[in-house]
């Protein structure tokens, strides 16, 4: 039962579990958008070029974990 969630979490995380998860939310998929485009103009506006750096990863990371969390929230 173990080898059955880590691979459910280690799938999770492949490119095309997150291109089917955006495909059937699209909902999510334009908030993750208007994130993934605004968070390096947020961090230069906040903290100058360190910004731009952090809210690049920032946006990274909720790109890739979204549908993750998403999962995990809602069951």
């Amino acid at each position: 039962m173990v080898r059955s969630s880590e691979s459910r979490v280690t799938n999770s995380f492949t490119a095309d579990s997150r291109r089917v998860f955006y495909e059937a939310h699209p909902s999510i998929a334009l908030y993750m958008l208007v994130v993934v485009l605004m968070a390096p103009f947020a961090g230069l506006y906040v903290a100058g070029l360190l910004g731009v750096v952090v809210g690049v990863l920032v946006s990274a990371a909720a790109y890739v974990l979204a549908p993750c969390l998403s999962r995990w929230i809602g069951g």
